[in-house]
């Protein structure tokens, strides 16, 4: 019996990872359809997302069957408690992803952004996919020295994102309604998507340490 709920649990992390490599698919696919104006690519994302979200909602049945068949406790709890709210946050990534490409499906054949921003949103999505696959490898290891990269990565986005609203604020900005709300919209999507993953990594890190910490240092 102990087996058995042992190959459950390990279900529960494979299925984690299998819908962690899916979101890190979609967000690569939708930041480059937002910064090439690629619609085919963007409807990729936006079909794909369905499927992503039906992974979800499996796993979240498997962990509800286990917590009433087997009545975890300790670490074993905390991984079937914590595999619930992951899920929630790469279901969110996920969404993230589809709302980036809808942006780009939108304004083809134009590209989302003007010429003075593009460059801060292809760095901006550089970063989202180096957190996605950092994200994917960490629920793979639990390996919590990729959290603390998650945490930098995060950092520098949010970053990009105030250089964003510092941008369409200013006194030099020339772009229309139009772009000041789209500019606005996608960069709060792509912020979002890295704090999201930020709150996964830090349940790993709990799991693996019995920390709440991902860095050491306090979060300013």
């Amino acid at each position: 019996m102990r087996e058995v709920f042992q190959q459950e649990l390990r279900e529960v992390q494979e299925r984690l990872v299998e819908i962690a490599t899916l979101v890190e698919v979609s967000i690569e696919n939708a930041t480059s359809a937002f910064n090439e104006s690629n619609v085919s690519l963007a409807e990729t994302v936006i079909a794909n997302d369905d499927k992503i979200d039906a992974l979800t909602v499996s796993l979240d049945e498997l962990a509800i069957n286990i917590l009433a068949r087997q009545q975890p406790v300790a670490r074993d709890l905390r991984i079937v408690v914590s595999a619930l709210r992951i899920s929630s946050s790469l279901e969110r990534m996920g969404d993230m992803s589809e709302h980036i490409a809808q942006l780009a499906r939108y304004r083809f054949p134009e590209k989302v952004v003007p010429k003075t921003l593009r460059s801060t949103f292809a760095e901006m999505g550089r970063l989202d996919v180096e957190v996605a696959r950092k994200l994917t490898e960490l629920l793979r290891t639990e390996d919590v020295a990729i959290a603390e990269q998650i945490r930098n990565d995060d950092d520098r986005i949010d970053e990009l994102h105030l250089s964003v609203f510092d941008k369409v604020l200013g006194e030099t900005w020339k772009g229309g309604a139009e772009d000041t709300v789209d500019a606005t919209l996608a960069s709060r999507y792509h912020e979002r998507f890295a704090d999201h993953a930020v709150s996964i990594a830090k349940k790993v890190q709990y799991l693996a340490t019995g920390d709440w910490q991902v860095s050491s240092t306090p979060a300013s």
